[in-house]
């Protein structure tokens, strides 16, 4: 009996310890984090010793789905503060100072957030980072704020994507989802 007693303790013990030590990983977020960078690709480029251009920016945001809602006007209310994404609050860094709308940003983060209506948006910067969603959203934290017009695309985009194009003046950062689309204006 000693044996059997001492087997089934053994074997509790053991199995135990090995339930113990595999990780529970947490679940795959249903919004991605995401990263675009000014010039594109430029880590990639930078340890292939290709970057023609200096790091201007990069923008971390999390990639919400469409999957069959409406986005604009349901999802993302017309005339309320919108993180730019989910989870977290979208950020934007610059690596060198650039300007918004005539407006001078200095090299730093910030948080992006936009107050989205049917025909512009209102991008803000604010320089309160690493938060969750717009609930702590503090206006008295903007560093600027500028209204941009919303294009029609013509497609429809399932993930929200963001992206920075070359422009005359600088770079846009381009933000697009649903079937709409949005440039801002960045001057080096």
């Amino acid at each position: 009996m000693r044996k059997i007693s001492a087997l089934i303790i053994f074997t509790i013990l053991f199995l135990s310890s090995f339930s113990q030590s595999a990780p529970k990983l947490p679940e795959v977020d249903k919004s991605p984090m995401d990263v675009s960078y000014y010039p594109g690709n430029y880590p990639i480029l930078k340890i292939q010793n290709k970057a023609t251009e200096p790091l201007v920016a990069r923008v971390i945001y999390s990639r919400p789905q469409k999957q069959g809602r409406k986005v604009f006007g349901e999802l993302v209310e017309y005339g309320k503060v919108w993180r730019l994404g989910a989870n977290e609050a979208t950020e934007i860094e610059f690596y060198k100072d650039v300007k918004i709308d005539g407006k001078k940003i200095g090299k730093g983060r910030y948080t992006l957030y936009a107050v989205v209506n049917e025909s512009a948006w209102t991008m803000i910067l604010n320089k309160d980072t690493d938060t969750w969603g717009a609930f702590k959203y503090d206006s008295k934290k903007d560093v600027m704020r500028t209204d941009v017009p919303v294009q029609k695309t013509g497609e429809m985009i399932e993930s929200m994507s963001m992206w920075f194009e070359k422009s005359a003046s600088g770079l846009s950062l381009i933000i697009a989802w649903e079937q709409v689309k949005i440039s801002v204006p960045i001057t080096l």
